[in-house]
């Protein structure tokens, strides 16, 4: 775009025109039937855990018969569905309501005579604890608040959650024995890492029990542990022999929906009679802290044009405000972006799961004049940030980006169109 022919109105409902194309594609409903066309199961049971369970359930539930079908997904995606038994559980924080479903999970895994269908997405780790023995729902809820505060990346995190549950890191394989499972999976990690997502039900662990005791004490945590979580991880790690065995099938990813994204862009600026600029897909992954991921976001968008992103970032929170690494990300890029002088330009980070962090936006849209309207309203960025606040502050300045719970879930996409 011209700065004559910028327009930031236009461009921020371009930007979320294309954030939508890319959750769309990740729509697991369309992956599972495609999944599951032509296949035969032997008295099947239907098991489905995460953001996107339910819709992935429903869509199971076209192409196989099954008595029990269990979805366990979090509070806004929990809408009851015929002839399945919907429960509902905390995250990103793992409740009591969540160990109950485990519990209801493991007893019918426990009597699956057949077939095990496993449809497995992001956020299915917390969705679904069921602690080790000698560890409380409490401690283990202790321990992901820590690692949610500390920075960690998710395979890190989901390293030391699989050793501290009965489920994951194969624990439902060894669960459903001698059953035969097969896993649809939808990856909300980087790199489609199979071991992380959920924190690998159906996959083998991550690393050992000593390794996640050797990253939390990198981390700074140890000491912070519960009593009973430090001491399980201390003890020497039991041979529980080899997993049993498992078909396990990625259907959508964070790729597949940044593809879907650059097609739909080439198609929008058609529409925009060429206006958008030259449309550019960066291919590795924005990862890392989200000030470093700012940086990255403006080093490679240098000329007019759209450019977009997918990954996952970080946070290390020190304050006490409110807000996700999408928001912080999109208020970092605002804050680097006046430092640079720049002015036509908008970003947009989202979740696409329409949740970042404990908050009801997906992200931050934000442009040239987001720090001014924050301003406006008497507040400093620069304070906002300092108390990972940003959900207030671009709340302030109407650049939130708000989509409801979308049901799917494959990590974060970004857009940047510049002028």
């Amino acid at each position: 775009m011209t700065r004559e022919a910028f327009d930031p109105v236009e461009s921020r409902a371009l930007a979320r025109k294309v954030f939508l194309q890319g959750v769309a594609a990740a729509d697991p409903a369309h992956a599972v039937e495609e999944a599951l066309k032509n296949r035969h199961f032997e008295d099947p049971i239907i098991i489905a855990v995460g953001k996107a369970a339910r819709s992935m359930a429903e869509a199971a539930m076209r192409h196989v018969k099954s008595d029990t079908v269990i979805v366990v997904t979090n509070y806004e995606n929990a809408k009851p569905l015929a002839g399945a038994e919907v429960r509902a559980a905390g995250h990103p924080v793992p409740d009591a309501e969540g160990a109950r479903a485990a519990l209801r999970v493991e007893e019918a895994l426990s009597h699956a005579k057949g077939d095990v269908i496993a449809l497995i997405s992001g956020g299915g780790s917390a969705l679904l604890p069921a602690p080790v023995p000698g560890v409380s729902l409490e401690d283990k809820a202790e321990v992901n608040k820590l690692l949610l505060a500390s920075g960690a990346d998710i395979v890190t995190m989901n390293l030391v959650r699989q050793q501290l549950s009965r489920l994951k890191g194969g624990g439902l394989l060894r669960a459903a024995a001698p059953a035969k499972v097969s896993a649809l999976l939808l990856s909300d990690v980087v790199n489609d890492d199979l071991r992380a997502i959920a924190s690998g039900p159906t996959v083998s662990p991550i690393g050992t029990r000593e390794e996640a005791a050797q990253v939390l004490q990198d981390l700074g945590l140890w000491d912070r542990l519960p009593p009973s979580v430090s001491a399980y991880l201390a003890r020497p790690q039991p041979d529980l022999g080899p997993l049993p065995e498992s078909e396990v099938q990625l259907i959508g990813s964070n790729k597949i929906s940044l593809t879907a994204m650059a097609r739909a862009t080439e198609h929008f600026e058609a529409e925009m009679a060429g206006k958008a600029g030259r449309v550019q897909l960066f291919p590795i992954p924005l990862e890392g802290d989200v000030a470093d991921a700012a940086e990255t976001v403006l080093d490679c968008a240098k000329e007019s044009g759209i450019f977009l992103f997918g990954g996952e970032t970080t946070v290390k929170i020190s304050g006490d405000g409110m807000g996700g690494r999408n928001q912080e990300l999109a208020l970092r890029v605002a804050m680097l972006a006046e430092q640079m002088g720049l002015k036509d330009y908008v970003f947009l980070s989202g979740g696409t799961d329409g949740r970042d962090g404990p908050t009801d936006a997906a992200g931050g849209l934000v442009d040239g004049g987001t720090l001014d309207r924050m301003r406006a309203v008497g507040l400093d960025p620069l304070e906002v940030l300092k108390r990972n606040d940003s959900y207030h502050g671009l709340q302030a300045a109407d650049d939130l980006l708000q989509i409801g719970a979308t049901g799917t879930n494959v990590a974060d996409l970004q857009v940047m169109i510049r002028g």
